[in-house]
């Protein structure tokens, strides 16, 4: 089954920029980055090169490369040594802009990653480069910046992908989240929120779902991601972490988000997060090396940082002040491998749920301040996600909320001009205006919009 995505509108996009840059896309293992490739080149080009520097593939192109430079150093000249390298590695390459060269696995070449700037302007054809584990690039020997680049995220699928996979999308777009809708379609996205919830975005997690396994099939299928991803990033270090303390370090995350909802013993989450595994998994573990490891799980999408704004001052701001995991089947997964309670499981997910859509939202081309999502404190008192719209510089309270709790200290914040509106989300409303309050469903949020 083909699952549609989003990005694959910003692949067209780059497509017909006037602009000859490298289209770079990164994402965790998994994210269903090369199938989305491959299937934009098929579709958008006549004619396609593909290199996989993990694969046979890529171990011939080095060679030829090395060949070259070779050639090259013993006084061969050749008048365009990117286009005979294409050549020699497919025989029936055409420089066009009807042609497409992919690059799968960026990371795993210095040489190739270093002269990609070269390649995009040696040739009329377009170039595309994808790696699982970019944090590899920020070792020495990667030493030129890519240049001429167009960066593109590729995430889990999101909420409304997953709704349009199982053929619901438009009931979804006849949503109102402010509770003018019909009863029976609340009930309905709400059940399928739960399922995703629990399950998460990952291509292949969906794919089983709509083959009819279980929720429990599910999650095992995402264990079998996690332990893949476990497995190939013991080839990029040597002493970050012993093995079996870095594939607990899930879990450690998870502890940290049931205890940041109860109040941490650390100002910072690394530091909690540094005591947790030094507790129970390496008492030789420190802070250091426990934050190289933060760094990437970050840089492999697997994790996502927010910053801490301190009472409500966007001057007085730090960053990777907190995590959450980038896909919410991970985080449902790890909160019940730590037994958490089932309430407590819905609000952490549900938050984690609002974090990723506002990270989707935020950035120099999106609706939020580029620093976002952001937590932040006023007095005694935190507020989930603090944020300041780009297009009308107003600033948005988001409260995260199960059952009935009140939200005083947004409610204060408001009251006091630190906010100009509060956004709540629940997963028991369908939602409603108040004056200067939205109540909206916590499943509809992409449907929000920060004017």
């Amino acid at each position: 089954m083909d699952l549609k995505r989003t990005a694959y509108q910003k692949l067209l996009s780059w497509k017909q920029c006037s602009r000859h840059n490298t289209l770079e896309i990164s994402g965790a293992r998994q994210v269903g980055k090369t199938y989305l490739v491959n299937k934009f080149a098929d579709e958008q080009y006549t004619n396609k090169v593909y290199v996989n520097l993990l694969e046979l593939s890529g171990e011939i192109f080095l060679e030829i490369y090395h060949d070259i430079r070779r050639e090259m150093k013993e006084g061969e000249r050749f008048q365009n040594p990117v286009k005979e390298l294409l050549i020699r590695y497919d025989s029936k390459f055409i420089d066009s802009q009807d042609t497409v060269v992919i690059i799968d696995e960026i990371q795993e070449s210095a040489e190739i990653y270093n002269r990609i700037r070269e390649f995009t302007r040696s040739l009329e054809s377009d170039f595309i480069v994808t790696g699982s584990y970019l944090g590899r690039i920020l070792n020495k020997e990667f030493r030129y910046s890519a240049g001429d680049m167009t960066s593109l995220e590729i995430q889990t699928l999101s909420f409304e992908e997953f709704l349009d996979a199982l053929g619901e999308l438009k009931l979804f777009d006849e949503l109102d989240i402010f509770g003018n809708g019909e009863e029976n379609i609340y009930q309905k996205i709400s059940s399928r929120y739960g399922i995703y919830r629990q399950i998460g975005g990952y291509p292949s997690v969906v794919l089983r779902y709509l083959s009819g396994a279980s929720v429990k099939e599910c999650q095992e299928e995402l264990q079998e991601i996690i332990r893949l991803f476990t497995n190939e990033s013991r080839r990029y270090f040597d002493d970050i972490l012993d093995y079996e303390a870095y594939g607990n370090l899930f879990c450690s995350i998870a502890r940290v988000l049931v205890k940041e909802k109860k109040g941490l013993d650390e100002d910072s989450f690394s530091e909690e997060l540094q005591r947790i595994v030094a507790k129970d998994y390496s008492s030789n573990l420190g802070k250091a090396a426990v934050n190289r490891a933060m760094d990437w799980l970050y840089s492999s999408g697997i994790i996502g940082f927010a910053g801490k704004i301190s009472n409500c001052n966007f001057l007085d701001f730090r960053a990777k002040a907190r995590c959450y995991f980038m896909d919410i089947g991970l985080a449902s997964y790890f909160l019940k491998q730590i037994g958490c309670e089932d309430a407590d499981i819905d609000g952490i997910t549900s938050e984690n749920f609002v974090y990723l859509e506002l990270k989707r939202r935020s950035g120099l081309a999106g609706e939020l301040a580029f620093e976002m999502p952001a937590f932040a404190t006023w007095g005694k008192g935190e507020l989930d996600f603090y944020t300041k719209s780009l297009i009308s510089g107003k600033i948005y309270v988001i409260e995260v909320k199960a059952g009935k709790n009140s939200a005083r200290t947004a409610m204060e914040v408001l009251e006091k001009g630190k906010a100009d509106y509060l956004l709540m989300t629940k997963g028991n409303t369908h939602g409603g205006i108040a004056g200067q309050v939205y109540t909206i469903p916590v499943y509809g949020i992409s449907k929000f919009q920060f004017l």
